[in-house]
């Protein structure tokens, strides 16, 4: 991955590598954005910029021995920490355990969020951590010395994953770092993480990505025509993940639109029957879906506010989705749609915390059925 890979962020690619040829690279960077945004892909890139043992003015040199090297993400000073799932006999508990499978999935994915990731590795119902004993592993890592006695870098992606221990030992890497030691930390969620961590890091926001970048990326690597490419680029609003599932028509997105209309519909028309078997579908999907299905829910309930309020510029959803918003979008307004998001964010918060699925879908319907009529 280099920086000409990256999509849009043009200034972010110069502040970059400004920094390396000028010697001012921070100890310890906390590079945040929205999904989609190409934090990874930059992150990765910059790691590389790093490395290069014959930089050019705008990005790695691509044939010295570091950068074949990182070709197959494979390059011995640099070091990947992610959120996995321990496998119940105990064979996988830790990031080293899954490398393998992590590089394959970063050279196939230059973008991706956890949910791609989580179902990499068939994680069904379980939810991913940066687990405690990782703490050890960083540790003993970056007390050797570099292989190619150039900097060691660690990239921590979704740090806000990370388990307490975990974090607290991190903080101490932090405060007194090895020699030569970058660390760089991918997050979408930045609040979650320590704020002593925090405040150890040098941030640097990553903006969504520009409509004529993706606009472009869609129309010479996809093949896309320039009346759909300059629809999917507004519809995507900066997260290039959208895109590309606009593209693929994602079955998941597919499904949640599906059983968002289903649950509108039953809670209007009153089918307390219905209702409940539609929570026992939505329960037998695994948390993180339940979760991304929720946050979905979200997404339409605010889009169809704006779409009532006449500004349909400012509204990204799919034609599906704006067929429906036509008709629905009335129901949703200044009386309700505070009360219908607390009560998402509150049926987000209780799957978050195990609590039982049916119960927390079945509740929520039937507060739908009170909210969509005031």
């Amino acid at each position: 991955m280099f920086f000409r890979d990256v999509i849009g962020q043009e200034e972010i690619k110069q502040r970059l590598i400004l920094e390396v040829n000028e010697g001012r690279i921070p100890h310890a960077q906390l590079i945040c954005g929205m999904e989609g945004v190409g934090k990874m892909p930059l992150t990765i890139a910059y790691a590389r910029y790093i490395s290069c043992t014959n930089r050019g003015e705008t990005d790695a040199c691509g044939i010295c021995p570091s950068c074949v090297k990182f070709n197959k993400l494979v390059h011995p000073d640099v070091h990947f920490v992610f959120p996995i799932v321990k496998s119940s006999k105990g064979k996988r508990e830790v990031c080293d355990d899954y490398i393998a499978d992590w590089r394959l999935f970063v050279l196939n994915n230059s973008y991706f969020n956890l949910n791609h990731w989580l179902s990499d590795m068939d994680a069904e119902n379980s939810q991913a951590l940066i687990y405690a004993k990782e703490s050890d592993e960083i540790l003993k890592k970056l007390s050797l010395k570099s292989s190619e006695g150039g900097f060691k870098i660690t990239i921590v992606w979704l740090p806000e994953k990370m388990h307490p221990v975990c974090a607290n030992k991190l903080l101490k890497l932090l405060e007194e770092p090895p020699e030569k030691t970058i660390f760089l930390l991918v997050s979408e969620a930045p609040d979650m993480i320590l704020p002593t961590i925090l405040s150890r890091t040098q941030r640097m926001n990553v903006r969504r990505i520009d409509e004529s970048s993706i606009d472009r990326v869609l129309q010479t690597k996809y093949g896309i025509q320039p009346a759909d490419s300059l629809s999917i680029a507004h519809l995507a609003n900066g997260n290039f993940i959208k895109a590309l599932e606009t593209i693929h028509l994602n079955e998941e997105n597919q499904l949640f639109f599906d059983l968002f209309v289903s649950l509108m519909r039953l809670s209007y028309q009153r089918k307390i029957k219905e209702m409940k078997m539609w929570s026992e579908q939505v329960a037998t999907m695994g948390r993180e879906r339940q979760k991304n299905f929720l946050e979905y829910c979200q997404r339409m309930i605010r889009e169809n506010f704006i779409y009532n309020l006449h500004h349909r510029d400012l509204t990204y959803m799919t034609i599906n989705e704006q067929n429906f918003a036509s008709r629905f979008a009335p129901f949703v307004n200044e009386r309700n749609v505070m009360g219908i998001m607390d009560e998402l964010s509150e049926a987000q918060q209780h799957i978050e915390q195990n609590v039982n699925a049916k119960m927390v879908f079945f509740d929520f319907s039937l507060k739908m059925i009170v909210l969509l009529k005031q």
